[in-house]
């Protein structure tokens, strides 16, 4: 039964749950409307309803996972997840962007977003997300490695093995891998790798992204091209039976 608790600008739902969420939100329908659907799926909620306050809660408390708004009072979204990045924080964070904010989203992602989500969104497809990157990240709180399809990215050393078999990739191929590796199970465009691994803001006539990423599956192994998957006309895909489907961002 929802029991919510006032602090400050917080609002505390779902005690006792084994998941800890930070909502970032100054919406507060919106940050009514998640709170109340992610109750039923057990999970505690604090809601921070502006940017200043949300960064000193991120920062003060161990979170499970933060789901944080783009346009906020005091402080926006991406300053607060840089200064999150900054300060050493790997705690999963999927970004809230609205219908036409493709800067906001790709921004977001190469500021170290694992995952966004546009608005208007169903309560439900949050769930499965935020359910997808814990069973990613797994139990800790301080992640320091990315584990995907037998690959783990160490984010300290920026060393990568697969099924115990060190692989060496140069700096972006690293960059390209920890990108899907971040967001498995959705589609990214060849304009969105380009942002992450290159700072290219605009389009360009070029082949780089799909040189790399064929060298990038050659290296990971035989099953390189099934694992990484174009999408004709769209973009490309990493794909892990183990993390089941997800719509893609």
């Amino acid at each position: 039964m929802e029991n919510p608790d006032r602090v400050g600008h917080e609002i505390v739902t779902g005690i006792g749950a084994t998941t800890r969420l930070l909502l970032v939100e100054d919406d507060p329908d919106t940050a009514a409307y998640v709170r109340n659907g992610l109750a039923h799926e057990g999970i505690a909620v604090t809601i921070a309803d502006n940017g200043i306050d949300g960064l000193s809660t991120a920062l003060g408390r161990e979170w499970d996972a933060i789901v944080l708004d783009r346009m906020l009072p005091g402080m926006d979204g991406l300053s607060i997840l840089t200064r999150l990045r900054e300060a050493g924080s790997h705690i999963p964070v999927i970004f809230l962007t609205t219908m036409d904010g493709v800067s906001s989203r790709v921004g977001g992602l190469r500021g170290g977003a694992d995952d966004y989500l546009v608005k208007p969104f169903a309560v439900r497809e949050l769930a499965a997300r935020i359910a997808v990157l814990l069973r990613r990240v797994g139990p800790t709180r301080h992640v320091t490695a990315l584990r995907v399809a037998g690959i783990v990215l160490d984010l300290l050393t920026r060393e990568v093995t697969r099924h115990g078999r060190k692989i060496l990739l140069q700096p972006q191929e690293v960059k390209i891998l920890e990108y899907f590796m971040r967001n498995p199970e959705t589609i990214l465009s060849r304009q969105m790798l380009l942002h992450y691994a290159w700072n290219v803001d605009f389009p360009v006539r070029t082949n780089i992204v799909e040189t790399h990423i064929s060298r990038l599956r050659d290296k990971l192994g035989h099953d390189g091209r099934q694992l990484i998957q174009t999408i004709r006309g769209v973009g490309y895909v990493m794909r892990d039976s183990d993390l089941g489907s997800i719509p893609p961002g």
